[in-house]
């Protein structure tokens, strides 16, 4: 028997993640958007899971758009803050990009130890709205042991789905 020899490329992707061990260290507009998802945590409707994340969106026209999640009995009916706030700024103000988006949670009104990571549906929806809008999203991923920050959705979601494929 013969050996197969097979040509093969190997590509290596890499994230940039910056990490702050609390809020005091964001720049202000950075703390102003997490100050605003951890307030709207506490709002969301999550009587199944207990789980209570809350999203903030800085628009470019300045303007601040929150969301959290909401549950359903009817699983997978609910839909996370991510998606919420997205959706929202995304039909009430069309022409206007999303420059940045912070996301909370909480469980029993404490915030999570480790940075919240998006959902890879709500991942998908943040790189479409970097598509759409021809501009990286900044994302703050918050915790209490560190709060991530990174720039554009490719460091969330390498190699992910958009209309270039259709």
């Amino acid at each position: 028997m013969g050996k197969t020899v097979y040509n093969m490329k190997t590509t290596e992707i890499t994230i940039v993640l910056h990490e702050f061990q609390s809020i005091g260290e964001l720049p202000e507009n950075d703390q102003l958007l997490l100050t605003e998802a951890r307030r709207i945590t506490a709002l969301a409707y999550a009587p199944y899971s207990g789980f209570h994340v809350g999203a903030a969106v800085l628009l470019d026209n300045g303007l601040i758009i929150t969301g959290n999640n909401q549950e359903n009995s009817a699983y997978p009916s609910g839909l996370c803050a991510e998606r919420v706030a997205l959706f929202y700024a995304n039909a009430n103000y069309p022409e206007s990009g999303v420059k940045s988006i912070a996301v909370s949670a909480a469980k029993n009104g404490v915030l999570v130890n480790d940075s919240v990571k998006p959902c890879g549906a709500c991942r998908q929806a943040l790189a479409e709205t970097e598509v759409r809008f021809e501009t990286p999203i900044r994302i703050i991923l918050d915790g209490q042991n560190s709060i991530m920050v990174l720039q554009g959705v490719e460091s969330l979601l390498p190699l992910s789905f958009s209309k270039k494929a259709l």
